[in-house]
């Protein structure tokens, strides 16, 4: 798990500010200070293609409609085959908000 190389106070500090965040406007304003447009952009992107490749999407399609690099895809991919499952797991969660919300 390559989460472990990364632990540490400042992470921590992070993730539990991330955590203590209460709903989208709140992500929103902390991430406008916390990181660059671009850093949020990148983010957000690597997360569409993650969300993109689930479908069974090409790689020229994902590089069309997101911008992506297909180095960045290819990175996305590999985490999705053979990381922590955070990407399924996130993405799955929003998709269950989103029926829920639609009911």
């Amino acid at each position: 798990m390559q989460i472990n190389k990364l632990r540490g106070q400042e992470l921590d500090q992070l993730f539990q500010a991330v955590l203590s965040l209460k709903d989208l406007d709140e992500c929103y304003r902390f991430f406008d200070d916390l990181c660059t447009v671009n850093e949020i952009q990148s983010l957000a992107q690597r997360l569409e293609v993650a969300r993109m490749l689930r479908e069974g999407k090409t790689y020229h399609k994902i590089e069309t409609e997101t911008g992506a690099s297909t180095a960045t895809i290819s990175r996305v991919k590999r985490c999705l085959n053979y990381g922590n499952d955070a990407y399924e797991m996130a993405l799955e969660r929003i998709k269950e908000d989103k029926q829920e919300t639609e009911k």
